[in-house]
């Protein structure tokens, strides 16, 4: 590519180090578009013959069509999928190739194709968050007013309902998506016809590349045009984001499993048996992508460590911006897919759960808020009067709500029967109507409301 500038050609260490087309290749796609679309403008600007950019088109094509029948080939002489496809190009259509790559340069070929890649990607993770929202949807519905135990510090809390609890990864997973879409937008701008770095005197027409390619114009800097990764750290924080959402419910559905929990049971499609122990059913989907969130968040670190210190423009520590995103793109895919078979298929344990709710003093609160509402009792007195009700329930072996009233007059005469209304889990989660809580009314609305948002 550069023989007429060096006498010798690299050695095989040089050659491995400096070629990306074993991970650039997955490009091929993005890279033949953008090819196709330099072209028909090159020929439309008269800068390119209109027959040769004609057949050039054509050659682009039969590449094309190698490519999905065949697969790329690995050829490291060749460097990257951007000189593959070129030296593919003469050998269908000859000498006339060579006029593809006038008023470009691989700098601005590739921040093209990396960009199509990364806006194709986010297409793909949006598709399979809505699908995954949709399952947390269908489960809340089935369960908006199963009561579980809610808890703070791993300790019970109040209770809540195993709806409100999935609907609360369904927020989760909308700012996941805002979050993509976001980034969609903004890296929606089309660097190609920048050139190596400085532009080109060629008159070329950049806006219509741009729409040819979907994006909403060009870029307006040929400096940053060649030089920007932004977009791709913008898709890494948002899969990094997206990863630990999935490993909370992830984490949960380990506990959920365990035999001291026993709030769900895996389906046998995404647990796994043991080498030696029969009796073993592993929630290993769960672990894994747990343990995905780490590689994930990893390739947003390296990317960010690649890009802190490059001066302007190109540098070649920028091919390695490929491999963090498609690694993290790949991994992110199957926890989305994994999460959401595992929630599509899961059994919950509804009566383990309320059971659970139900020994926890979890209405302790509620006595609290019974004592302020009823009794006029100042809230930092009610809730030490609560304590102590709370204690008299540990000391009897029963429930908050089996406490005999006569035990409860004697830590406070205000109370009276008509708290017995209130401290069942029942009652509990029915009163939490404040918006956003986890009554089942209010969780039913916020479902009609998400599904008429998706």
């Amino acid at each position: 590519m550069w023989g007429g500038r060096f006498a010798e050609g690299p050695s095989a260490v040089m050659r491995e180090i400096n070629a990306s087309l074993p991970f650039d290749q997955r490009m091929w796609r993005q890279d033949v578009a953008g090819s196709r679309a330099h072209v028909a403008m090159l020929g439309k600007q008269g800068i390119v013959q209109p027959a040769d950019a004609e057949a050039i088109a054509a050659g682009l094509e039969e590449v094309a069509a190698g490519y999905e029948r065949d697969g790329v080939p690995d050829d490291l002489s060749l460097e990257d999928i951007h000189m593959l496809t070129e030296a593919r190009l003469a050998a269908a259509i000859g000498p006339v190739a060579g006029r593809l790559h006038t008023a470009r340069s691989r700098n601005d070929q590739v921040a093209t194709d990396f960009r199509l890649w990364v806006r194709d990607a986010i297409d793909q993770v949006l598709d399979a968050l809505r699908a995954f929202q949709a399952a947390l949807l269908a489960r809340a519905e089935d369960h908006a007013g199963a009561v579980m135990p809610g808890f703070t510090h791993l300790q019970s809390a109040q209770p809540v309902t195993l709806g409100h609890h999935l609907m609360a990864y369904h927020e989760m997973i909308a700012r996941d998506v805002s979050r993509f879409v976001d980034a969609r937008a903004r890296m929606n701008l089309c660097p190609l016809g920048s050139a190596a770095l400085a532009g080109t005197g060629f008159p070329i027409d950049r806006h219509a590349t741009a729409a040819a390619l979907g994006f909403d114009g060009p870029t307006r800097n040929s400096l940053d045009s060649v030089s920007d990764r932004d977009f791709a750290l913008d898709y890494l924080a948002a899969a990094a984001q997206c990863s630990l959402h999935l490993s909370r419910l992830a984490e949960e559905f380990v506990l959920w499993a365990s035999q001291p929990f026993g709030f769900v049971a895996l389906s046998d499609q995404w647990s796994t048996g043991s080498s030696i122990m029969p009796q073993k059913r592993n929630p290993d989907a769960a672990e894994l992508v747990r343990g995905h969130s780490g590689r994930i968040t990893g390739c947003l670190m390296s990317l960010m460590m690649t890009m802190k210190g490059l001066p302007l423009a190109y540098s070649k520590d920028m091919q390695d911006d490929k491999p963090p995103v498609f690694e993290a793109h790949d991994l992110l895919g199957l926890s989305i897919a994994a999460m959401t078979g595992m929630v599509e298929s899961a059994t919950f344990r509804t009566d383990r759960m309320r059971g659970l709710a139900e020994s926890g003093y979890a209405t302790a609160t509620d006595l609290a808020d019974w004592l302020v509402r009823e009794a006029g009792v100042p809230f930092r007195e009610a809730h030490h009067i609560t304590g102590r009700a709370v204690a008299r329930a540990e000391a009897l072996g029963v429930t908050l709500d089996a406490v005999p009233l006569d035990d409860l007059q004697a830590i406070d005469a205000r109370i009276d029967a008509r708290v017995f209304d209130v401290l069942s889990v029942d009652a509990s989660v029915a009163s939490r109507t404040s918006f956003g809580g986890t009554a089942p009314a209010n969780v039913r609305a916020a479902i009609v409301v998400a599904r008429g948002e998706a």
